[in-house]
C-alpha cells in the first residue's frame, strides 16, 4: 500500500479501501466518488489539418497556407507523428473508449477528467510509447507517488515510480480533489485544470501529451458530473506545438521525406523552415479544422480555454457574441503560457462565426476555428 493510501484510509476510514478498487460509481466515508480512468500515452500519425482546403475563407489553399500545409521537399506539411493521450474501457487497454457526444473537438487533448469536490481520480496510466512519459496534475491534491515529475525531492523507491513510466509499464495515479481544487467565491460552478507529461516537459508537451479537467463546486453537478447551471461546455487548448523540439523531430524529417540539403542544420526562430514547424493550434487542429463547436441561442455555454507549456500568448476573441470572464464583459479573453480562464456566454445572435487567436502570427498560421450559433 502506497504512503498515499495509508494516509487517506487514517483520515476517510475503512470505507476507502473498498474505494480505491472499484470504478467510477464507489463512495467514500465523505460521500464523494471515485472516477477510474485507464488512460495510455499513444504514439501516432496526426494531420493538423486534415480538410481539402482552408475551412476559413472557404477557398483552397493560398499560397501562405502552403507554407505549413503543402509537404515538400523542405516542408514537412501537415501530418506529423504525435504522442498523445487517450481513454481505454478497462486494464486490458485494448478497446479506446469513445468520447462523448459533444465532445469530438477535444481533437488532440487527452480524456476529459470529470470531478466533484471531495471526489478522487483514480488513473491506471499506460505507456506504449517509446520514451518514458507521466501524468502530471495542476490543482488536485497528490502524493509523491502521484506527482509525474522527476526532480531531486529526497524521496526515493515507489515515491519514484510516477516520475517517469518506461514504455511498456503502467503506474497508478491517485488524486483527491479537495475544496481548494474548485471553484473560489468569485468563480461560477466549475473550473478547468490539466494534466501533462512533466518527464521532459518541452519534448512531452510539443509531442502531444496535454489533457484536460474540470472540477464542479460540491453539490453543483449532475449525476453525469456537468454543473447544473450549465447548458453546454467547450474546452479549447490554444496551442503552438513546436515540432523543433519534439521527440519525434528527426523522424518527422525522415517520414516526410525532407531534402536535408534544403533544411538549415540549425534553423534560428526567424527562419522559415523553424516557423513552418510551430504549428499554431485550437485543441491541435488548424484552418478551421476543429469540429463540434455548436450552440443554440439562450443556452448557458461555458467556455474553458487554456494555453500550452511554451513561449505562448494568445488571445481568444469570440465574433458574434460577448462573455463574461472574470466578472468582466469582454469578447477577447488573453491568455499567457499554461494559463486557465472560464468564460460564460448566453448566445444572442444566430449564424456561423469566427473564434480564433488575435496574435497575427498565429491568426496567419490558422489559429482559427468556426462557431455556430442554431
Amino acid at each position: 500500500m502506497t504512503a498515499h493510501a495509508r494516509r487517506c484510509l487514517a483520515c476517510w476510514g475503512p470505507a476507502l479501501s473498498l474505494l480505491l478498487g472499484a470504478g467510477c460509481a464507489a463512495t467514500s466515508a465523505n460521500g464523494g466518488r471515485t472516477h477510474t480512468h485507464y488512460v495510455a500515452a499513444d504514439e501516432v500519425m496526426w494531420d493538423y489539418a486534415p480538410a481539402d482546403g482552408n475551412k476559413i475563407s472557404g477557398e483552397p489553399w493560398s499560397p501562405l497556407d502552403k507554407e505549413f500545409i503543402e509537404r515538400r521537399p523542405d516542408r514537412v506539411g501537415r501530418v506529423y507523428k504525435k504522442a498523445v493521450y487517450r481513454e481505454y474501457t478497462d486494464s486490458t487497454f485494448q478497446t479506446l473508449r469513445p468520447r462523448p457526444a459533444g465532445w469530438e473537438h477535444l481533437g488532440i487533448l487527452g480524456p476529459l477528467l470529470r470531478a466533484s469536490v471531495g471526489d478522487t481520480f483514480r488513473i491506471i496510466f499506460r505507456n506504449n510509447g517509446t520514451h518514458p512519459y507521466s501524468m502530471h496534475p495542476h490543482g488536485v491534491i497528490y502524493d509523491k507517488d502521484s506527482e509525474g515529475a522527476p526532480y531531486a525531492d529526497g524521496t526515493s523507491g515507489k515515491d519514484k515510480a510516477d516520475d517517469g513510466v518506461p514504455p511498456g509499464a503502467t503506474h497508478v495515479y491517485l488524486w483527491p480533489v479537495p475544496e481548494r481544487a474548485g471553484p473560489a467565491s468569485g468563480d461560477g460552478s466549475s473550473v478547468m485544470w490539466m494534466y501533462h507529461s512533466h518527464v521532459n516537459e518541452m519534448m512531452d508537451v510539443n509531442a502531444g501529451l496535454i489533457g484536460p479537467m474540470i472540477i464542479t463546486a460540491r453539490g453543483k453537478a449532475r449525476a453525469d458530473g456537468t454543473p447544473m447551471d450549465v447548458d453546454r461546455e467547450f474546452m479549447v487548448l490554444f496551442a503552438e506545438f513546436d515540432e523543433n523540439f519534439s521527440w519525434f523531430k528527426d523522424e518527422n524529417f525522415k517520414l516526410a521525406q525532407l531534402d536535408l540539403k534544403k533544411v538549415p542544420a540549425n534553423p534560428t526562430f526567424a527562419d522559415p523552415f523553424y516557423l513552418s514547424n510551430l504549428r499554431e493550434t485550437m485543441n491541435g487542429l488548424s484552418f478551421g479544422n476543429l469540429p463540434g463547436l455548436r450552440a443554440k441561442k439562450g443556452e448557458h455555454v461555458r467556455w474553458y480555454v487554456f494555453a500550452l507549456t511554451g513561449f505562448e500568448m494568445h488571445a481568444p476573441h469570440w465574433h458574434g457574441e460577448t462573455v463574461i470572464e472574470n466578472n468582466m464583459r469582454t469578447d477577447v479573453a488573453p491568455l499567457i503560457t499554461m494559463e486557465m480562464k472560464v468564460a460564460d456566454m448566453v448566445p444572442d445572435n444566430s449564424g456561423t462565426w469566427l473564434f480564433h487567436c488575435h496574435v497575427a502570427p498565429h491568426l496567419i498560421a490558422g489559429m482559427q476555428a468556426l462557431f455556430t450559433v442554431e
